[in-house]
């Protein structure tokens, strides 16, 4: 992904001519657009390529399976037009291994889970986050997903990830700043449904991305 806005927009709806609709009026405002299972549920994996005419889709399936099962499932998701996949690498080297040896396959790139954004992060991923990134670095993914929510904590990653790619979920709604993961070494933020359940999704996204701006 190219730095623009740095801002990445979680679009979790279900609808298809809503999600169209939403895309198409952030499409200047964002750097790329992740989504994950409630919309491809909704509807239906083509709708990473449909959605691929506004931005960079990363899918975000959280792919925590066997080496075998994981490579199917990025498979899918870079077939279908994905530019990148969102896994957890709590499975282990060769699991994570098989999905970064995939991504390369189709020219994507793998984000790999340090530490999700709610609180119930800390009570298991939270003690293992450290560890998480530094198998990151080994695995030779494009980079991580560290929370907003906890900026320090993105501080603290940023440290072990050194040039990797950090992206960082849990900005409005969940009470994370944008400014402040950006300020902690975040190089993207994800928002979601400060965005989406917006009146204005347009005029939201654009004042999230001057915020950024202003870090710069």
């Amino acid at each position: 992904m190219r730095k623009k806005t740095q801002l990445i927009l979680a679009l979790d709806v279900t609808d298809k001519k809503q999600a169209v609709s939403i895309s198409k009026e952030v499409a200047e405002y964002v750097d790329a657009i992740k989504i994950g299972y409630p919309l491809v549920l909704g509807a239906g994996i083509g709708i990473i390529n449909t959605l691929s005419e506004f931005a960079l889709i990363i899918a975000d399936f959280k792919v925590a399976d066997i080496p075998n099962t994981s490579r199917l499932i990025c498979s899918q998701a870079f077939e279908a037009g994905a530019r990148a996949v969102i896994v957890h690498g709590f499975t282990g080297h060769d699991s994570l291994a098989e999905c970064v040896k995939t991504g390369k396959e189709y020219n994507g790139d793998i984000f790999v889970v340090t530490e999700m954004s709610h609180p119930g992060a800390v009570d298991f991923m939270q003690p293992k986050a450290l560890e998480l990134a530094r198998l990151a670095v080994e695995s030779g993914a494009r980079g991580v997903v560290a929370p907003a929510t906890r900026p320090e904590r993105v501080k603290e990653i940023r440290g072990v990830v050194g040039e990797l790619t950090i992206i960082s979920p849990g900005v409005g709604a969940q009470g994370g700043s944008a400014a402040e993961a950006i300020r902690a070494g975040a190089d993207y933020v994800i928002v979601g449904r400060s965005i989406y359940d917006s009146r204005a999704p347009e005029r939201e996204a654009e004042k999230i991305a001057r915020e950024i701006e202003k870090c710069r």
